[in-house]
């Protein structure tokens, strides 16, 4: 309790934990996306409650790995080399995360663009392995993710109280946001492709970072909010040329 307490009052530990909960928030903005894209594959009935159930699946998957947050630290620890290159554990978990988002997101891309997407063995849809399959996957990344974070978060600060703060916090942020990003992305379907090209840079960031050619995540955010903000500018135009017309 006094150890709670001295947390606090203690200014520093306010500031640790503003700078946690951004942190965490913004790189909820990844899972957001690949959420909004897997759930809106389901009959409109089931994609609100697999948003909660995955969401809140990964609240409890990152507490249980915040409890096992001295094992995560070691994960940077060297456990084989390449050609000199060293990898730990880490990096082989964000190359498999990045690899996979590359996967999903190039395979979620092929359906759009394919004309006869039913008949393409490459592409099967989300919505015929359910929900159940949609949550799996929601986690499977989420894992990524976490673990990436928590070894940040551990550099920020060494207070664990502080660690789930932030992370109910941002996941809460993410409950709060699920349904309405979803619904926005289906109703502007070009955004779908813009969501899909933002899973791509995202996988293709978590390689690199793997094989130890660290992307600022500033300069990723950054591209991702000056697309945004152009496809933003299009969907004006196009809303005002259709008042124009009508």
């Amino acid at each position: 309790m006094d150890y709670l307490i001295s947390l606090a009052v203690d200014p520093a530990a306010w500031i640790a934990l503003a700078a946690l909960i951004a942190m965490e928030v913004v790189l909820g903005i990844d899972n957001l996306i690949f959420i909004s894209i897997l759930t809106n594959k389901l009959p409109e009935v089931e994609r609100s409650k697999a948003r909660r159930i995955g969401i809140g699946a990964a609240l409890i998957l990152r507490l249980a790995l915040l409890g096992t947050v001295a094992v995560i630290v070691r994960l940077t620890q060297p456990v084989f080399s390449v050609l000199g290159n060293e990898f730990s554990w880490r990096d082989i978990i964000l190359i498999a995360g990045g690899l996979f988002l590359v996967w999903k997101a190039t395979k979620e891309i092929h359906h759009k663009v394919d004309p006869n997407p039913d008949t393409e063995a490459f592409t099967p849809s989300v919505a015929a392995s359910g929900a159940v399959a949609v949550i799996a996957q929601i986690l499977v990344l989420d894992i990524v993710f976490s673990i990436d974070s928590i070894i940040t978060a551990v550099g920020m600060t060494e207070h664990l109280p502080i660690m789930v703060i932030a992370v109910v916090v941002a996941v809460a942020s993410m409950l709060l946001a699920a349904d309405p990003l979803g619904n926005f992305i289906e109703a502007n379907p070009t955004i779908v492709m813009l969501a899909l090209g933002f899973l791509l840079m995202i996988g293709t960031t978590l390689i690199a970072d793997g094989f130890g050619v660290h992307v600022p995540k500033g300069y990723v955010y950054a591209a991702m909010a000056f697309s945004a903000l152009i496809e933003g500018l299009n969907m004006m135009s196009r809303r005002r040329r259709k008042k124009a017309k009508g």
